[in-house]
């Protein structure tokens, strides 16, 4: 079994573990209804539609 001769430095342990935390920025879409940005397989935020259907009622439309 190997076993390390010297201890390997902070630096060294860092440049090893650096690529594996990094956050990416989520994707964004137009919605088909209003056009605003919104997430892929999600409900819109601003008009409440999904894959073209009326999911959730806001109060903008009601009035």
């Amino acid at each position: 079994m190997a076993v390390p001769k010297r201890k390997h430095s902070k630096a060294r342990r860092d440049k090893r573990r650096n690529n594996v935390w990094k956050i990416e920025a989520p994707v964004l879409i137009k919605c088909e209804q209003c056009g605003a940005l919104k997430r892929p397989h999600r409900v819109c935020d601003s008009c409440g539609t999904y894959r073209g259907r009326q999911i959730i009622v806001k109060a903008a439309q009601e009035a």
